[in-house]
């Protein structure tokens, strides 16, 4: 069971957070400020931190620099009143991953809290071979034979999640949330753009397919 940490020292909102990421099925664990947050990372294998801004002692700010610092890269969802351009810059430069501003829809969170865990997963396995086909997270690359190819960002992690889960159909909207961002300005006709050129570059490979479900979105075949 995957287990989550709330950072909050709103202790109403804290409870309603957790009572909803239970019912979903995660692991809750709770934290009255930065401090509380610090020592149960410490001690617990920890696969998401939601935490507040403003807290006391160790506010959010500095307890995503202090795990980013400490080379910690678990998923970080920022939930707090603070709303500003300039409150999101400093937050997503101490090392947040997502940022939702109060008052909180708790459906939405649990998507956000999804789709932040299923991009971990996707980091932390690095590499996907697939017959002769090798894919290397770190390096944004796909070996064929003696052949290297070095894609775009955003091109190599559509084709990465397509291939680590085939057969499973992904809707455009779903690729845009996890790659692009939930406040991405980009349209469901960025991610067409991109299949079509993973395709010129790799249709002609027997290893894997890129099909399109029409009316739903995208899936990957493999034929070994």
């Amino acid at each position: 069971m995957l287990h989550i940490l709330v950072a909050e020292d709103n202790q109403s909102l804290r409870k309603l957070m957790t009572i909803y990421l239970k019912q979903a099925g995660y692991q809750v664990s709770e934290a009255n400020d930065g401090n509380e947050a610090l020592k149960i990372i410490e001690n617990t294998q920890v696969d998401l931190l939601i935490s507040d801004l403003m807290m006391p002692n160790v506010d959010g700010y500095r307890l995503t620099d202090a795990l980013r610092r400490d080379n910690n890269m678990l998923p970080i969802l920022i939930v707090t009143a603070k709303e500003t351009l300039e409150d999101k810059k400093k937050a997503f430069t101490s090392g947040t991953d997502d940022y939702m501003v109060k008052p909180i829809d708790m459906d939405e969170m649990l998507l956000r809290v999804e789709a932040l865990l299923r991009r971990a997963k996707i980091a932390s396995e690095h590499q996907l071979k697939i017959g002769d086909v090798l894919l290397n997270y770190n390096e944004l690359t796909v070996t064929v034979g003696d052949l290297v190819y070095e894609l775009p960002k955003k091109e190599f992690y559509v084709l990465f999640k397509l291939l680590s889960y085939p057969k499973q159909i992904f809707t455009r909207q779903q690729l845009m949330d996890e790659i692009w961002g939930y406040d991405s300005e980009a349209d469901e006709r960025t991610v067409d753009v991109h299949i079509k050129r993973l395709r010129e570059k790799f249709d002609s490979l027997t290893e894997f397919k890129i099909i399109t479900v029409r009316g739903l979105g995208y899936k990957a075949e493999k034929y070994l």
